[in-house]
């Protein structure tokens, strides 16, 4: 039984005669009943009886067109669906970051894109966080957003936009009047970060690790607002990107300290597969995350 057979019994039952299921599938009446023998041939049964000029499906007639509308019904959806991934229309973006505090923006830039691209599901694949760039490897990621690239002639990077990290201290902190600190100030000081590994950490990865520094303490905490509760409280310290940081500054119990002279500063990047061919909408995508972020960060 092919496919020919199942359009053919739907239509003849659909459109009501043999007359009007031949203008629907473009056949010569000889073509249509040579398809229509064929079928009864395979089944082994009549699918059709005449009765007062009428075709009537016998029982197993009734049990092969409701099959006929099930597959027939679903080829077309497919065949619709894929034509639509091919224009960009329907389709998924799997995403993740190299550090919890990027999720604070990444959501509510994906739902201004969704308004635009409905169809499209952007998948945030929080497991991924931390190793974005081996995730992406391993197709498990199409987008990494990281800020420290990894040399691989297999990933292209595309600049996002750069911001500024900053510590995080009470206000009674022996730091509060400090205009910056430096690494050999964290020797007796409490660390709060959102998780481990600690070589994920970009105060520890750019600062205290190149001058051997370890903190008298160090304290995964992966709630923000967990973490500067007990920053206010003066029971450690935290390092926090200086744009999500600025909301909670209303607050005049915890202050942000600048991190070396010049500021600790990042590029943040959009990491993709090299030499990967991708439908319209993920390059639509990029676009719009550089020009949101550009937009509301003025990068």
């Amino acid at each position: 039984m092919e496919i020919r057979h199942l359009r053919l019994v739907k239509a003849i039952v659909e459109e009501g005669s043999i007359t009007k299921a031949i203008d629907k599938l473009h056949l010569t009446q000889s073509a249509l009943s040579h398809q229509l023998k064929e079928a009864e041939y395979q089944l082994g049964t009549k699918i059709f009886l005449r009765q007062n000029k009428k075709l009537v499906l016998t029982k197993a007639g009734e049990r092969l067109y409701e099959t006929a509308k099930e597959i027939v019904g679903k080829l077309s959806d497919t065949e619709r669906e894929i034509k639509q991934m091919i224009f960009g229309e329907i389709g998924e973006i799997r995403i993740s970051t190299e550090c919890y505090s990027s999720y604070h923006w990444l959501p509510s830039v994906m739902k201004q894109f969704q308004l635009l691209y409905p169809n499209i599901e952007l998948k945030i694949i929080m497991e991924a966080t931390h190793y974005p760039l081996q995730k992406l490897l391993a197709n498990v990621l199409d987008i990494a957003i990281v800020s420290d690239p990894l040399k691989d002639e297999n990933i292209r990077y595309i600049e996002l936009f750069q911001d500024e990290m900053v510590m995080v201290v009470s206000e009674n902190h022996s730091w509060a009047n400090k205009r910056y600190v430096v690494a050999e100030d964290f020797i007796n000081e409490h660390l709060l970060i959102h998780s481990l590994p600690l070589e994920t950490v970009t105060i520890h990865q750019f600062l205290l690790a190149p001058a051997n520094i370890s903190p008298k303490k160090i304290t995964p905490l992966p709630l923000t607002e967990a973490s500067l509760e007990m920053v206010k409280a003066d029971m450690g310290i935290m390092a926090m990107a200086k744009w999500a940081l600025q909301p909670y500054l209303k607050h005049n119990s915890i202050k942000a300290i600048k991190i070396g002279k010049n500021g600790l500063k990042r590029k943040h990047y959009i990491a993709v597969m090299n030499n990967k061919t991708y439908p319209d909408y993920f390059i639509h995508f990029i676009e719009f995350l550089q020009t949101e972020i550009n937009l509301q960060w003025n990068a």
